[in-house]
């Protein structure tokens, strides 16, 4: 007797950026697994269609691939068009970005131009395509991949740091605007994940100690478990979620103080 295919219930079409290596291949595979089309979108047009190949072949799910370079405004609004018109879509994964390692002395200020446009204004475009969308379908999900950096901008180059401190914050405003829309919204704070990512940005991932690397499957694997634990914001290898909690409760005790009309006593302001 032939056992029966467990084929999970088909949960729509996820879009996801930089989708042709490292983590955001393992994006595709993973929800592919958990029942969503893919439209896959990212430059090397080879690539893409080598893993859209593949994860039919082993999932059965429709995968459409989509090149472009979403640094390039052309491109970008390619892929704006289809979060506009493909009413399939219900999961967004702005993972496309690039990063750096080098000290404003020593970096390019064309390049953290170029990484601004991508880590921000391309992630910005996206999200505003695909937001009115879930909103008209009744529901969506976005998942914004920033980084630890966005919360500890010392450790890197400090323009990247500051892009994806861009990006965590956006996702608060998100959650806090949409959160009587049904649309789920996850930032997720990856640290050192074994990807391109580090030649890329110019330190090697091998220059970096083995104890603070993790696999990229093992952070894919994580912040999806983060998804359905209901968390907004993910890191994959903080073991004590009360820290988080604890920063986050900081946060809103600095709220209802940060504007008033007068300065604060502390200053001596007569």
């Amino acid at each position: 007797m032939t056992q029966e295919r467990n084929i999970p219930e088909h949960r729509g079409t996820a879009l996801i950026t930089g989708a042709s290596s490292g983590i955001g291949a393992i994006y595709a595979h993973r929800l592919a697994k958990q029942g969503y089309d893919l439209i896959i979108v990212a430059r090397n047009g080879e690539r893409l269609k080598a893993l859209a190949s593949r994860l039919t072949d082993e999932t059965g799910r429709t995968v459409e691939t989509v090149t472009a370079d979403l640094g390039n405004r052309a491109d970008l609004a390619r892929v704006e068009g289809v979060l506009r018109q493909d009413r399939s879509i219900t999961l967004l994964v702005n993972n496309a970005g690039f990063g750096g390692t080098a000290p404003l002395l020593s970096a390019d200020v064309d390049k953290m131009q170029e990484m601004i446009e991508l880590n921000v204004t391309a992630l910005t475009r996206l999200t505003y395509a695909a937001v009115p969308g879930f909103v008209a379908r009744g529901g969506g999900t976005i998942i914004n991949i920033a980084s630890i950096v966005a919360i500890a901008p010392e450790l890197l180059n400090g323009v990247y740091g500051g892009t994806k401190a861009f990006v965590h914050a956006f996702s608060q405003s998100l959650k806090h605007e949409l959160a009587e829309k049904n649309i789920r919204i996850q930032a997720v704070l990856p640290g050192a994940t074994a990807t391109e990512f580090w030649g890329i940005a110019g330190t090697p991932v091998e220059h970096l100690p083995n104890e603070i690397v993790m696999s990229a499957e093992d952070m894919v694997d994580a912040s999806l478990a983060g998804l359905e634990q209901g968390e907004f914001a993910t890191i994959p290898s903080l073991e004590d979620a009360g820290l988080l909690a604890a920063y986050e409760q900081a946060r809103q005790a600095l709220m209802p103080n940060l504007s008033r009309a007068a300065p604060a006593k502390r200053y001596n302001i007569a």
